[in-house]
C-alpha cells in the first residue's frame, strides 16, 4: 500500500511532509503515519486505512448539511 509523501494541511493550506519512515514490510492498514506542515508547524498522525471503507464518524457539520439539504426538499 502506497503512503503519500505530503498532504495538504487542513489548517493553513500548506504541504505537510511525512515525517515516517515506511516499514521494511511496508505500509498496512492500521499503520500510523506522522507528517509535519511547512507553513504553521501543525504535526498530523494519520492512520491508514482502507481506501474503500466508508468513514466511522458523522461531523456535526455533515450532520448539520443533511438537515438543510432535508428542509429544502421538503420546501419545495
Amino acid at each position: 500500500m502506497e503512503v503519500p509523501k505530503t498532504i495538504t494541511c487542513v489548517d493553513c493550506g500548506q504541504l505537510a511532509h511525512r515525517l515516517s519512515y515506511p516499514p521494511e514490510e511496508g505500509w498496512e492498514i492500521g499503520d500510523y503515519v506522522a507528517y509535519r506542515c511547512s507553513g504553521c508547524n501543525d504535526r498530523w498522525d494519520l492512520e491508514v486505512c482502507d481506501e474503500d471503507a466508508a468513514p466511522t464518524f458523522v461531523s456535526y457539520a455533515s450532520e448539520f448539511r443533511a438537515i438543510l439539504e432535508e428542509r429544502g426538499k421538503s420546501q419545495v
